[in-house]
């Protein structure tokens, strides 16, 4: 019982402290700018107090979908001024945002979930308002693509964000062999009715490799699928899962990034044509991060044959 009561009085306390934390964060003034706030991707709590505060006092909130981020903001009790700011008008409304902050306005720009600018086109506005002299911040918080490497366990020491691979199988495959040497771990953005097709095609041209399907992350029923990609399009196809995931790759192995000799003598053969021997060993070593002795061998034997 003695246990029980303890409990609830430190539940209390880290109640009562992260309201203090609040009122302090609400004190103090928001500066005139444009203001980046990652927000929940499934799960409410996981907003945090420093984002409430700005979504609090901002005089304009831009946001991709307002009808869907007006259920975020009422759940926190913030009925500030919303305004839609998505691909379709972002052109017309990046102007009139960026004379807001001019006149002295704080703006808080959000997503329909996680951190703007990924995958969104906050991206311009950030550069227009930097070309004015103007402040930008981020509130940094939830993102799908961090939440799902994470949790994958797949090599996070390195990783590449890809975003969505395009929709057709052409142009996807063209994408995917652009990726296939990249040494780091990938991180890609699907939705579900083209998932299996995107897997077939990743295990098509990347071959064999570990992936994770993260999929309602944060949410009551967040899944998450481990195996190797051939495997894992095989699965997809016999039940697509709804909603969009996220896709995550192992690097390649060492074979499959390892220099061939014909390569480095190919590139040194077009690096040739304009540079001297000299130069062209540097910039082909420097290129492809191997050794300059194997190169130089290599650029013998090439200028050898030549003669």
């Amino acid at each position: 019982m003695q246990d029980h009561r303890n409990d609830d009085d430190a539940a209390a306390r880290t109640v009562a402290r992260a309201g203090e934390a609040l009122a302090e964060l609400m004190a103090w003034p928001l500066p005139a700018g444009l203001y980046l706030v990652a927000t929940p991707i499934g799960n409410l709590g996981d907003i945090s107090l420093r984002a409430l505060s700005v979504l609090a006092r901002a005089q304009l909130i831009a946001a991709e979908d307002t009808r869907h981020s007006k259920k975020l903001l009422s759940h926190f009790g913030i009925h500030g001024d919303l305004t839609p700011y998505h691909e379709h008008n972002a052109e017309r409304e990046r102007p009139r945002l960026v004379a807001r902050i001019r006149a002295g306005q704080a703006i808080a720009l959000i997503s329909d979930a996680g951190t703007p600018l990924v995958s969104d086109p906050g991206y311009k506005l950030v550069r227009a308002a930097l070309d004015e002299g103007l402040m930008v911040t981020s509130i940094p918080g939830p993102s799908a693509a961090l939440a799902a490497l994470t949790t994958s366990g797949l090599p996070t020491d390195t990783f590449l964000f890809a975003g969505f691979l395009p929709p057709k199988s052409g142009p996807r495959h063209t994408r995917l062999a652009a990726l296939k040497e990249v040494p780091a771990t990938l991180i890609l953005f699907e939705t579900s009715p083209r998932l299996a097709k995107s897997l077939t095609d990743m295990a098509a041209v990347l071959g064999p490799r570990e992936a994770v399907i993260a999929r309602e992350l944060t949410k009551l029923h967040e899944t998450v699928m481990r195996g190797r990609l051939d495997a894992l399009a095989e699965a997809m196809t016999a039940e697509a899962p709804k909603g969009e995931v996220v896709v995550i790759i192992a690097p390649p192995t060492a074979e499959e990034t390892e220099i061939s000799d014909a390569r480095i003598v190919a590139d040194l053969e077009a690096a040739l044509k304009t540079q001297s021997f000299r130069d062209a060993v540097r910039s082909i070593t420097e290129a492809l991060n191997v050794k300059r002795a194997r190169v130089y061998e290599l650029g013998l034997i090439l200028t050898g044959k030549r003669d």
